[in-house]
């Protein structure tokens, strides 16, 4: 067996892979921090560079699937990184802590249950080196690395900003002299935000588990049970619910801003690129998919 076709193995060349990347990341960010930009565009450079890392050895191994953790892997790091950095230990960011971790737990876990080792790559992937062959690399590292790190980074912002005001208990005694009822909406507005996180993670869990049963009670079947039955996407659903509900976090102080086009870019992404993607595939490779595509609603 090879190196590429041993799941275990792959799993260590990958984890060695992300350790690499983040500590490139780490030391661009450290490089830049005797600039004069803003300490956002310096995590966002540390950002892009950790990506081109990941996309360098994505070419090395001829599988653009190792960038494909990067998506669940760097949003809560980044958050616990800001986290000491900032010394900022408020009520919103541990909520927002809280949630980045059990989000990016889940998908992770994901990522791992479905992960055959570096000798699979992602039918997408496969898909686009096939059909353009002479643009494949530069779609590779733009289309398929860097536009999926630069969304994310986008919809990252609003919980980032949270650090700068965060909720601090002078933030509260500020908020108890403008009157108890201020305070109480304001936590609750905050809490909502929170919950809608959570709600959103567990959804995709619980979609996770239904879909994985059912594939394998019925391989080469489209799954319509469960939340399955009510939507024909609960966990892109999910995904894009998740990063709402930071916007909503960051709305409760923050107010309505160009911040929400993180929000806004991610709903596009899955509904104009990821949920096409995948219904074509399943029209192609699933009998009576049109069917059910027909009687039932895209999200739930």
């Amino acid at each position: 067996m090879s190196i590429k076709e041993s799941r275990s193995i792959s799993f260590i060349i990958i984890t060695i892979i992300y350790v690499i990347a983040f500590a490139i990341g780490l030391l661009v960010y450290q490089g830049l921090a005797s600039t004069n930009w803003h300490h956002f565009w310096q995590l966002f450079v540390a950002d892009v560079a950790a990506t081109v890392v990941v996309w360098f050895f994505g070419l090395l191994f001829r599988n653009v699937s190792v960038y494909d953790p990067y998506w669940s892997v760097f949003p809560p790091v980044a958050f616990l990184f800001w986290a000491f950095h900032t010394q900022t230990w408020s009520v919103p960011v541990i909520l927002l802590l809280m949630a980045s971790w059990y989000w990016g737990w889940r998908l992770t876990r994901n990522w791992a249950i479905t992960f055959k080792g570096l000798g699979h790559e992602d039918w997408r992937y496969t898909q686009y080196r096939s059909l353009h062959p002479v643009l494949f690399h530069l779609l590779n590292l733009f289309g398929l690395n860097l536009m999926p790190t630069i969304v994310v980074f986008g919809a990252m912002l609003p919980g980032l900003k949270m650090f700068e005001w965060g909720f601090t208990f002078q933030d509260v005694f500020g908020l108890c002299n403008e009157g108890i009822y201020t305070l109480l909406a304001t936590t609750l507005q905050l809490c909502i935000g929170f919950i809608v996180c959570i709600a959103a993670a567990t959804l995709q869990l619980v979609a996770d588990k239904q879909i994985h049963d059912f594939r394998a009670a019925n391989p080469g079947q489209y799954c319509q049970v469960g939340l399955w039955k009510h939507g024909r996407h609960p966990n892109y659903f999910g995904e894009i619910m998740f990063w709402w509900g930071i916007w909503l976090m960051y709305f409760v102080l923050g107010g309505i801003d160009w911040f929400i086009c993180g929000p806004i870019a991610m709903t596009l992404l899955f509904v104009c690129v990821s949920v096409p993607l995948m219904e074509k595939r399943q029209l192609q490779n699933k009998p009576g998919y049109a069917e059910y595509r027909e009687r039932t609603r895209m999200f739930l």
